[in-house]
């Protein structure tokens, strides 16, 4: 039987491609995810840590696989 780790143990990858089936109502409340996490992390800066997408809009936290965003590097 496959589990799901748990969110402590993953550790985040580099990947080449991501796939989402999503509907159009799903992409857009992505996108105002993606938006608000933007505006975080340029008010918050250095100490942003990370955000997952089911503990901001409850629709995705049980049904979808674990969706974190993390600061990345500037350029």
């Amino acid at each position: 039987m496959k589990t799901q780790a748990e969110p402590e143990h993953i550790v985040p990858a580099e990947l080449a491609e991501i796939t989402l089936s999503a509907t159009p109502t799903e992409l857009r409340r992505m996108g105002e995810f993606f938006a608000s996490c933007a505006a975080e992390m340029e008010r918050m800066g250095d100490v942003y840590d990370h955000v997952h997408l089911g503990d901001r809009m409850k629709e995705f936290d049980t049904s979808s696989p674990h969706f974190v965003v993390t600061r990345g590097e500037v350029a």
